[in-house]
């Protein structure tokens, strides 16, 4: 399979993990001491670990580490869109349409080498 295509599934899966490890707990351990919900995270955390690092060092291999970076963070903000709406019940607003329009012009110029072959 393409090193990209399985750069990005592994990147996705982590991703999910990684929401989960960061934001999770304030849904579902809130009334929970911190440390209770700081240990959670890092169980949840090791799981991402397992999905990222293999998934950084395979992408490293056809990609820079800029755009490595820059395709991470796309996918965190295409995990925590839904995460935050369906999840957290978070209300959709216009700010996530400009971020997202920000880290598109991220990606082009992070790409561009690679789209236009200069």
């Amino acid at each position: 399979m393409n090193r990209i295509i399985v750069t990005i599934i592994l990147l996705c899966c982590s991703n999910v993990f990684m929401t989960f490890a960061w934001y999770g707990h304030l849904k579902n351990l809130s009334a929970k001491p911190w440390i209770i919900a700081a240990l959670i995270s890092w169980g949840i955390a090791l799981v991402e670990y397992l999905f990222q690092v293999p998934a950084n060092r395979i992408g490293h291999q056809v990609m820079s580490l800029g755009q490595l970076k820059i395709l991470q963070e796309v996918i965190t903000l295409l995990i925590f869109l839904p995460f935050s709406i369906f999840y957290m019940k978070e209300k959709l607003s216009s700010d996530y349409f400009w971020a997202g329009i920000c880290i598109l012009g991220a990606v082009f110029f992070i790409f561009r080498s690679k789209i236009f072959g200069s």
